[in-house]
């Protein structure tokens, strides 16, 4: 029999590469969902290439998480493996903005996530988090994983709430959580408020790209397409199960790094270099124009490297086919 496995946001910027993945890569069973009323669209779920011939695995669930799952909808979605709870609303910006709801949002639907997994106990809960609960990672250094929690933002804090939720529900009752913390994800199809799609937009446009810094102080991140993410998610599932309370004071945690660290005016030139045209920037003092946003972020990512898992495609290459991708694809910049 087939694994099945739960994934949350398939209509999301990642959770669509992550489900193509799956595709491509097992043989499992997958119940998706998505609310549709946030930043998840059915064109993703339908663009994905082997889409036509994969749907029959997929058995789609239409539902706001932030809303408790019902008994009838449990019996519907039948036996469940693993889930992944990858959906969050992610942006910086907008919780900056509107911080309340966001932060109510993010944390309500890991709850409902991880009541449903007390009813339906699957093998694995493997939650989705970012490396930014962290906070800020001083220059030359890199977290690793348990280092102290200090979010500076209502998204980061909202992400550290979904975690300690996640811990508490492992020791309590015995969800087999693994949490993943991920860096800045690349990739087709995302969403034209994240950096990459803005830099494509302002070449496309020719309008100067806003790198938010001073030449001698640039924020830097690691970047990584997110089909290695989805490939070291699902590494996770297949090869280090859960632990359990009392074996461990803890749930395992792993971080999913990308293979180098790169600032963000050199990603900008690098987009601008596979675009074929040359970059028109400006600077922004970080400090005064974006209030709560972390200069550099940092993750080790030794512990899963250790475990086996290597990254599929290198970060140049995947960057370098995402623009080709999105420049023969230029409605995926303005959407809404």
């Amino acid at each position: 029999m087939n694994k099945r496995v739960f994934l949350t946001g398939a209509g999301g910027f990642v959770g669509h590469h992550t489900l193509e993945h799956i595709f491509k890569t097992t043989d499992w069973d997958v119940v998706i969902s998505d609310s549709f009323r946030h930043r998840g669209v059915t064109d993703r779920i339908t663009s994905i290439k082997s889409w036509e011939e994969n749907k029959h695995r997929v058995h789609l669930i239409t539902h706001d998480l932030t809303v408790p799952f019902s008994d009838v909808m449990i019996k519907d979605m039948g036996h469940i493996d693993y889930i992944i709870s990858m959906a969050s609303d992610s942006h910086v910006d907008r919780s900056i903005t509107d911080p309340a709801p966001f932060i109510m949002n993010n944390v309500a639907l890991v709850v409902n996530m991880l009541e449903l997994a007390r009813k339906i106990k699957p093998e694995v809960f493997l939650h989705v988090s970012t490396d930014e609960v962290y906070g800020p990672a001083p220059k030359g250094y890199a977290h690793k994983e348990w280092d102290t929690i200090l979010p500076s933002n209502p998204y980061s804090g909202s992400k550290a709430a979904q975690e300690a939720a996640c811990i508490s529900y492992w020791r309590t009752f015995d969800v087999p959580v693994v949490i993943t913390n991920t860096m800045n994800i690349i990739g087709e199809r995302q969403d034209p408020e994240k950096f990459i799609p803005k830099i494509m937009y302002c070449l496309e446009k020719d309008v100067p790209m806003t790198i938010h810094g001073t030449p001698d102080n640039i924020g830097s991140r690691f970047y990584l397409h997110a089909r290695n993410q989805a490939d070291a998610l699902v590494f996770i599932l297949k090869n280090l199960p859960a632990t359990h309370y009392p074996n461990s004071d803890r749930p395992d945690k792993y971080h999913i790094v990308g293979e180098k660290e790169i600032n963000n005016l050199e990603m900008a030139q690098l987009v601008a270099k596979y675009w074929g045209k040359e970059l028109n920037f400006i600077f922004e003092d970080f400090h005064t124009t974006r209030p709560g946003h972390d200069l550099r972020y940092a993750l080790d990512g030794k512990k899963l490297a250790d475990a086996g898992w290597v990254a599929p495609m290198a970060l140049e290459r995947s960057l370098e086919l995402t623009v080709e991708w999105t420049k023969a694809h230029p409605e995926w910049l303005w959407r809404d």
